[in-house]
């Protein structure tokens, strides 16, 4: 222990790895508790756009998440017969930026390599947060298998169902985004797959993406506009999938069809309306328990990671964790909100569904100025992780 006092990460996700990683580098000591009783490969894929891959970079574990995934050559957006509506060189963006960009991997690698990067006995499996308790003197944690344990400080990296957030903002539940979503993995590449370009195509009231992963697999996704927590779709599988996307160009229907069933994830696309506060004395949020984001922008672990480098430096760079907390908060808060809002609009835009609001968004998507894409990567790639930022 420091004179900053014993500190736990509640919250074992790519955010709470990520940021115990950066603070036992900076030779910190921290403990992180996982709600899992064991570490299976679980999930599908995710996709690192270059700012989390700079926070990466920052703590000297670019090379090892490199070496787990994939780097993709571009990126597209498409209509459903195929047309090429946006596109996006990575190349230029790492020679204007110096930044890797459209890193792809299995969520369950990438776990991997951060538990690898752990000081030994740091991480906790089956400590679950019940509930806890904040005095002024410590944070006392009540966890689900009938145990607690008392902290100087905690960060609350619980998720978007996060038990610290609905106690200290209450009222901040998560909010359905009007759209579900089914994510799959495949290792049978279609003929003529091209494994380094990701695309996202779409449709009316639907979209669908495809990541090309390391090993010849495929990550993809849906969205289709439902009502919230529908048992219909709730059990829907290939076949309803192929009846939803068969006038979706080639490979979808192919992919699709090359999916084991027991390897699709079904979820409804929910966030948290922006709050206001992430410090509250002796607890701080981080990641999706304090600005869970829709996927349209890709930064939901993006964003988590650049969470745990920033709050790392701020408390690297003082004794007085109270202070370091609200220094992150400020830093944060603007950026992440501004994000979540973003996103939250895009995704309205993507699942568009009337046949001439279509028609005009895929123009509109056509006749963007590449200066004005780059004006909106310029805000998300020049993010400060300093704590004097």
């Amino acid at each position: 222990m420091t004179r900053k006092g014993s500190i736990a990460i509640v919250g074992g996700g790519i955010g709470g790895l990520t940021l115990a990683i950066a603070l036992q580098r900076k030779g910190i000591p921290v403990n992180v508790f996982e709600n899992a009783s064991e570490i299976k490969p679980l999930g599908a894929g995710i996709v690192l756009a270059a700012n989390a891959m700079k926070a990466f970079r920052s703590i000297g574990m670019e090379a090892d998440v490199l070496g787990a995934g994939n780097t993709m050559k571009r990126f597209s957006i498409r209509d459903q017969k195929g047309k090429v509506l946006n596109y996006t060189e990575t190349e230029r963006i790492r020679s204007r930026w110096d930044l890797v960009h459209t890193v792809t991997l299995h969520r369950a690698d990438l776990h991997d390599v951060l538990i690898k990067a752990l000081s030994p006995g740091s991480l906790h499996l089956g400590k679950g947060c019940a509930g806890f308790s904040q005095t002024s003197r410590g944070v006392e944690i009540s966890f689900r298998d009938g145990t607690s344990q008392g902290f100087d400080w905690v960060v609350a990296a619980d998720g978007v169902h996060s038990v610290f957030r609905q106690q200290l903002v209450p009222g901040s539940k998560p909010r359905y985004a009007g759209y579900t979503c089914w994510r799959g993995l495949t290792g049978i590449l279609p003929a003529g797959f091209d494994a380094e370009e990701a695309f996202e195509t779409w449709g009316a009231g639907k979209r669908f993406g495809v990541v090309p992963l390391s090993r010849n697999r495929i990550y993809w996704y849906t969205t289709v506009n439902a009502p919230q927590d529908d048992v219909a779709l709730r059990q829907a599988g290939v076949r309803e999938l192929q009846q939803m996307f068969g006038n979706f160009h080639s490979p979808v229907s192919e992919i699709i069809s090359s999916t084991p069933q027991d390897a699709i994830i079904h979820n409804d696309i929910i966030d948290v309306k922006p709050i206001s506060k992430f410090a509250f004395d002796r607890i701080v949020l981080s990641g999706d328990a304090a600005h869970a984001t829709t996927p349209n922008m890709g930064q939901g672990a993006c964003m988590a990671i650049e969470d745990a480098v920033v709050l790392s430096n701020c408390i690297a760079g003082t004794d007085d964790m109270r202070s370091a907390f609200q220094r992150y908060e400020r830093l944060r808060i603007g950026r992440t909100t501004k994000i979540v809002n973003t996103s939250y609009t895009l995704g309205k835009i993507g699942q568009l569904k009337h046949p001439l609001l279509v028609k005009l968004r895929n123009k509109a998507m056509q006749l963007t100025p590449q200066h004005v894409s780059d004006k909106q990567l310029e805000f998300l790639f020049n993010v400060s992780l300093s704590e004097n930022g």
